[in-house]
């Protein structure tokens, strides 16, 4: 299980496709952040906390009293809490990724990649881009963390940059490159063209990287490929709706997933009254639901069209699958599926020990460790 932590409804930037509401600001206690950790430590396992927002860095004392909390309900009671944090980058500076090293707090990065991707969106609250301000904290973040992730959104104003984001992302020494469309955004038909291209860009630089063996981590070819390498499992770790992730609003509500916080229809309980079994089943109930557009699919078992976080941002509904989604995966899908192809017929030994070790991560960093 996961929890998700929003510190704040607040956020010190103004991104375009931002919907958090700052104006009426909620902020989490610490006392509400202990619930949440007694909660964690009653499972008795490997449990996850991650630190959100808005920009959960505007409360870096809470984090900071949050983690020694949870060590110590680690040195007194048979559990075992890990931390993530995702943040803009603006408030990163050496004290918090010197904290991040010693208590092994894992810290993505949110970054749309070139100057003109960037800044079109991610602008502080003055409405200046924010591209500038954050070189210097992909360095300091990199050489303190070197396997953080970045997480980018492309936008359709922002699509014909896709590719050269990457690579420019790549070349500033990120190995963990988490892209994701902004499916809520007034994608068009040439949008969606120009879509396909700059995915055929980046087969061409996904080629290139795995044959000169080098190691990253791209997640739209990486997730399918593995839906197909992988099939026989890959369609039992669907979107489990508040299953395996629980976010907790900064007044304690509880929620099946991020994208839901703020919106009562979605709650599922409360840290002071548990969690509501009966709506967070339903909830999930109507999510498995296969959708009567999707029956006849023939990669609806690869397709993130269960995923209902997604399709809440996209439709306003759990239960309605966006076109933009459709029309995504279809042209997706075809796309890796020939760069698996190549490289398996090639028997290329990093795309073998990608997808067919499952011990490739621990040797990786082993590897790394040593060299």
């Amino acid at each position: 299980m996961h929890y998700t932590l929003h510190l704040t409804n607040n956020c010190n930037m103004a991104c375009r496709y931002c919907y958090v509401d700052g104006c009426n600001i909620q902020n989490m206690t610490f006392e509400t952040a202990k619930q949440v950790i007694d909660k964690a430590a009653e499972e008795k396992q490997s449990t996850g906390i991650i630190f959100f927002g808005g920009e959960p860095l505007l409360h870096k004392d809470l984090i900071y009293k949050a983690v020694e909390y949870g060590k110590w309900k680690e040195q007194h009671e048979e559990c075992y809490l890990h931390y993530k944090i995702t943040t803009n980058g603006l408030l990163l500076d050496k004290d918090f990724l010197d904290f991040s090293e010693k208590e092994n707090v894992f810290v993505a990065l949110s970054h749309d990649g070139i100057e003109k991707a960037h800044d079109y969106n991610r602008v502080d609250r003055a409405g200046c881009g924010t591209f500038a301000a954050l070189l210097p904290k992909i360095d300091m973040l990199l050489s303190v963390r070197p396997y953080a992730p970045v997480l980018m959104v492309i936008t359709p104003e922002t699509v014909q940059y896709y590719a050269e984001s990457v690579e420019f992302l790549y070349k500033c020494g990120f190995r963990y490159l988490i892209c994701s469309l902004n499916y809520a955004g007034n994608w068009t038909k040439r949008n969606l063209e120009e879509l396909e291209s700059q995915y055929n860009k980046l087969a061409d630089f996904y080629m290139q990287r795995t044959l000169a063996e080098e190691k990253f981590y791209l997640s739209p070819f990486e997730v399918k490929i593995s839906s197909h390498i992988n099939k026989d499992t890959y369609c039992h770790e669907r979107c489990e709706l508040g299953k395996k992730q629980l976010s907790v609003a900064p007044d304690g509500t509880l929620y099946p997933c991020v994208q839901f916080v703020g919106e009562p229809q979605y709650s599922i309980g409360h840290l002071n009254t548990g969690i509501d079994e009966k709506r967070r089943n339903e909830l999930f109930s109507i999510n498995e639901q296969e959708k009567d557009v999707c029956t006849d699919c023939a990669i609806r078992l690869r397709c993130n069209h269960h995923c209902g976080c997604m399709n809440k941002q996209a439709t306003g509904s759990i239960e309605k699958v966006s076109p933009v989604l459709c029309a995504h995966e279809r042209m997706l899908v075809p796309i890796a599926d020939r760069i698996a192809e190549k490289l398996f017929k090639r028997r290329n030994a990093m795309f073998i020990q990608k997808h067919y070790n499952e011990l490739y991560p621990i040797i990786s960093m082993i590897e790394d460790k040593t060299n």
